[in-house]
């Protein structure tokens, strides 16, 4: 444990309301995701501004507080200041049913990485060693590296037993000791010889082996968790110590082998008829996807639900080509583009920054450069879901695919050597140089528009009449600035800058005359332009575009002209909070770079129709 970072841990818990409001932390790679009993009891400014804390994110009822690789030393301190509660708090019933399976998914796999990532750089020294002869296959030495290797693998039901035990927050001790059975010598000779089991010569036990699986454990300790609750509520105190875990295991045994072990075996073989699909059908497909779409899904935190697949599609097939090849791509992808604004602008403090997440990025860490680099800047985020995509397109063409988990940075490409081949190895290399290079090359023909600072041209940059504006409030409620939504990317002005709206009203109206730009299908968000240039995006919601529609009413249409006033959208504001969905309002100006100051003339209450923001050119 990290003694130095005992002040930071305890301010952070301070400032997130206490250790009484702490339902649950984990931890990825960068951030502390916790989640509360009370939102507004979150110090939003003074945790932003802690010393040692990058950011603060809410998504989906998840606050994550940004801190960078050294995060496990954080949470270590921070453990035993909370007090997390043993049942699913209120917040967490708030949380849509997709983050909440995706948050279980990532509190299961998260800590299992670095074992997993460990023995991924075992296999890849041992396939080194291999193909430059120094070792061979028949050797003790072979022997006992890929026992090295392969332990982890081997008994991954334990382990996974074990964090999701803790996920649940059952007993994770006897989480362990029910899946141990599943792996025990005398089960498995069952299996090998065939020979029918019948449990007390009536139930039927299923042969399957659940060596290296992945979702017969999970699914056994998910049951687990709530046959253990019910023990402990009906069993006296005094004797639960024995007969809690006597009837535990007797219970969750009987139904490990009949009816759960099965159905996870059964689930198991049908996603390694999908994946062996994915592989011999539309192998491009996923690296393509994964290439190009991770720095979104890692702002949405749905990669943790993706990455597991990865996992699970090695524990079923010896191989990964789901998420390890895309993976790998997008990451040197945003490293570079992050390098070439290093090398492009001329603000020392944002050099520096994308400095040091080139280097990071490189090594397989990017949301310092996502959040850090790309979000407030844009162009280098397009510039590498770009590239990304294209060295995605080449891996998934050439199936490619990875022999061990691990992180995705450059060592990991000898995790591209295996199966007694330099096929992948080499494939992935020329992947990597596909996204590098288109990477780079886009990234700086952009920063001839975005790094402004850095262009000379004899032109005079500006081609659009652009003329001051005032920009009204199109919804009664609470204005306040955009610094303080509840969102990245519209706190940190990515976007542009503007206001935001705590809304008591239901009704959006035009803010301005002009005319309609964008109406999106999802009617969540509208894009306007004013008569005398300003573009103004009006955002009903944080994450609303996953309500489809829902809630929402259109009264205008793309290339429609607008007056001042004119009603624009309408939407059920009870339904939304009800939903779980933030409905703060942001007003951005999205083409903010064509003017010299962008004022909020308000905050507070303010009825709809009032002054709220004024744009100088």
């Amino acid at each position: 444990m990290s003694k130095k970072y005992q002040d930071l841990a305890k301010n952070i818990v301070d400032l997130l309301g206490g250790k009484e409001n702490v339902v649950d932390v984990y931890h990825c790679q960068t951030r502390l995701r916790f989640k509360l009993e009370d939102s507004s009891k979150v110090q939003k400014v003074e945790l932003e501004n802690l010393d040692g804390v990058s950011m603060y994110i809410v998504n989906a009822g998840v606050h994550q507080v940004v801190i960078g690789t050294h995060v496990k030393d954080v949470y270590e301190e921070i453990s035993p200041l909370i007090q997390a509660k043993t049942e699913m708090g209120a917040s967490e019933e708030n949380t849509p049913i997709i983050q909440r399976i995706i948050d279980f998914i990532a509190g299961a796999f998260q800590p299992v990485i670095p074992a997993l990532s460990g023995a991924g750089m075992v296999k890849a020294v041992l396939a080194l060693l291999m193909v430059f002869k120094i070792i061979e296959n028949t050797s003790q030495t072979y022997v006992m590296l890929n026992t090295f290797a392969d332990g982890v693998f081997y008994f991954l039901p334990l382990i996974l037993a074990f964090t999701t035990a803790q996920k649940l927050k059952a007993n994770p001790i006897l989480a362990t000791g029910v899946v141990a059975m599943m792996l025990h010598p005398n089960w498995i000779n069952f299996v090998a010889t065939g020979e029918p089991v019948r449990f007390f010569g009536i139930v039927p036990f299923t042969l399957a082996t659940y060596t290296s699986s992945v979702i017969p454990a999970i699914i056994v300790v998910f049951v687990q968790s709530y046959i253990e609750k019910f023990f402990n509520r009906m069993i006296p105190k005094s004797v639960e110590l024995v007969f809690v875990p006597m009837l535990t295991f007797l219970v969750m045994g009987t139904l490990a082998f009949s009816v759960l072990g099965p159905i996870g075996a059964l689930l198991g073989q049908g996603l390694a008829v999908v994946f062996t699909y994915l592989a011999e059908n539309i192998s491009w497909l996923p690296a393509v996807l994964i290439g190009s779409l991770l720095p979104v899904m890692v702002m949405f935190g749905i990669h943790n639900g993706i990455a597991p697949l990865g996992v699970m599609q090695m524990a079923q097939l010896g191989y990964d080509s789901i998420f390890g090849p895309g993976a790998l791509c997008s990451n040197m992808a945003q490293a570079t583009a992050s390098a070439v604004v290093a090398y492009r602008t001329k603000d020392k403090k944002m050099k520096q920054l994308a400095t040091s997440g080139a280097i990071t990025g490189y090594m397989g860490i990017t949301e310092p450069i996502l959040y850090g680099v790309s979000l407030p800047k844009k162009y280098p985020l397009y510039a590498s879901m770009i590239g990304g995509g294209l060295g995605g397109l080449y891996a998934g063409i050439m199936g490619v695919h990875r022999f061990a988990t691990g992180s995705s940075g450059l060592p990991a490409v000898l995790l591209y050597i295996g199966d007694d081949t330099m096929e992948f190895f080499i494939n992935i290399i020329i992947a990597m140089m596909i996204t590098v290079i288109s990477t780079a090359i886009i990234t700086y023909f952009l920063s001839f528009r975005f790094e402004k600072d850095d262009v000379v041209s004899e032109v005079p940059e500006k081609a659009i009449t652009v003329k001051d504006e005032i920009v009204l409030n199109p919804i009664e409620g609470t204005v306040i600035p955009l610094t303080n939504v509840d969102d990245a990317v519209f706190a940190s002005e990515a976007l542009g800058k503007g206001f935001a709206v705590e809304p008591i009203g239901e009704l959006v109206t035009a803010p301005f005359s002009g005319k309609v730009v964008t109406v999106f299908p999802t009617k969540h968000a509208i894009g306007l332009v004013s008569d005398s240039g300003v573009e103004l995006l009006i955002h009903i919601g944080l994450n609303t575009v996953e309500l489809n529609g829902r809630f929402f009413e259109t009264y205008v249409s793309e290339g429609d002209c607008i007056v001042s006033g004119q009603k624009l959208v309408s939407f059920e504001l009870d339904k939304m909070k009800e939903a779980g969905f933030g409905t703060q309002i942001p007003i951005v100006v999205t083409n903010t770079n064509h003017y010299s100051e962008i004022e909020l003339l308000k905050e507070g209450d303010t009825p709809n129709g009032e002054p709220a923001l004024s744009v100088h050119i």
